[in-house]
């Protein structure tokens, strides 16, 4: 079974997150996409991020009528920082032998991966899925087999979805109430507008 795993802190979750897990599942034929957002992010410790409550609630506004889309709370349950090894680790033991994990990652993630917890461990737990990121090159293999050996064997790349969304755009135009649509799905907008999510910039 092909099961396919995005996670982020989905702060808030919007169409590119969606793009790029419906590219991943029709091209690839996975069986599902796991939504993980972090509990606490390690790399995102310079701001304050949303409650785990309210991104995981709009997740699952996000994910209604999408059967394919499966929301995870493995690390918003964990204390402590959040690292991608440890869960994809938990993930594969939950699901057993007969899983094969695709992690889904945009290019700019990509290219940082060899400074990520344990990278060795962490690409011989999955395959790694990369998606473009608008404004962000294509990673060379060549520099990503030095940094993290085997790791050229173990990566796909997707030529699609090329979405310019942007995490930070939306929460300056929610702080300033200005319209999220093409941006979050309408559901997720109104629960943003209703909760008054990032009134303050620094969210």
């Amino acid at each position: 079974m092909k099961i396919g795993v995005l996670g982020g802190t989905f702060d808030p979750v919007h169409l590119g997150h969606l793009a790029m897990a419906e590219e991943a599942w029709q091209a690839l034929g996975l069986a599902e996409v796991v939504l993980i957002p972090s509990g606490q992010p390690v790399y995102k410790s310079d701001r304050k991020i949303a409650p785990a409550l309210d991104r995981l609630e709009m997740l699952r506004l996000a994910s209604a009528g999408r059967p394919y889309l499966e929301v995870s709370t493995i690390e918003t349950d964990r204390p402590g920082a959040s690292y991608t090894v440890d869960t994809l680790a938990a993930i594969k033991m939950s699901y057993g032998s007969r899983a094969e994990l695709y992690f889904i990652l945009g290019w700019d993630s990509l290219a940082q991966l060899g400074g990520w917890r344990q990278p060795r461990r962490l690409v011989s737990l999955c395959l790694l899925v990369a998606v473009p990121r608008p404004g962000f090159p294509r990673p060379d293999i060549k520099t990503m087999e030095k940094q993290v050996p085997g790791i050229s064997e173990k990566l796909i790349f997707l030529d699609k979805p090329e979405m310019a969304v942007s995490a930070t755009e939306i929460r300056k135009k929610a702080s300033l109430g200005k319209s999220l649509e093409g941006l979050v799905p309408a559901p997720v907008a109104d629960y943003i507008k209703k909760h008054g999510l990032y009134k303050s910039l620094d969210i």
